[in-house]
């Protein structure tokens, strides 16, 4: 599978580049677990850490149901692997496989961008539970930018560990 990752544009109204850096940050997580397998996905960073790749994908999962479909869009659909809230879990990749990580990452990120496209507007509002107050899809889209940002580079740093691939 090859990824292609398209650049945000330069000079674009807001809504258009927080999507367009989100889609891009989303394309990053991709092509660092390009070509790899089950078993290097899972590989762990080093000890005592147990980060991987494979579940990197399975948090942000977690974080696009979370912040598009429970906090925007208002669905009571419980968390893929993390049922008591805490995201930690879904780090934990030791019997996941690459297809069922994928697979409902990928199902969370278009749910996203169908919640995304159908909103109004940046100033559409959720409430968060845990902050116990309401947030804009725009908080939302940064947040969710933000998250991928760091993640990814915790995801390159995994594959340069897992077959020296670096950089992008």
């Amino acid at each position: 599978m090859t990824t292609e990752r398209i650049g945000p544009p330069l000079r674009a109204g807001e809504r258009e580049t927080l999507r367009a850096f989100l889609d891009y940050h989303r394309a990053t997580l991709a092509m660092k677990c390009d070509g790899l397998s089950t078993e290097d996905l899972r590989r762990r960073s080093m000890p005592p850490s147990t980060l991987t790749l494979l579940g990197l994908v399975r948090h942000l999962a977690e974080v696009e149901r979370t912040w598009f479909r429970r906090v925007i869009n208002h669905e009571d659909v419980p968390l893929v692997w993390s049922p008591d809230g805490d995201f930690q879990v879904a780090y934990d990749a030791s019997a996941a496989t690459r297809s069922e990580a994928f697979e409902a990452w990928q199902t969370e990120v278009e749910h996203a961008r169908r919640v995304e496209r159908e909103a109004e507007s940046l100033d559409v509002t959720g409430y968060h539970e845990r902050w116990g107050e309401d947030v804009s899809l725009r908080l939302v889209m940064l947040h969710v930018i933000n998250e991928y940002a760091r993640h990814n580079g915790h995801a390159d740093l995994l594959r340069e560990g897992i077959d020296g691939t670096v950089g992008a």
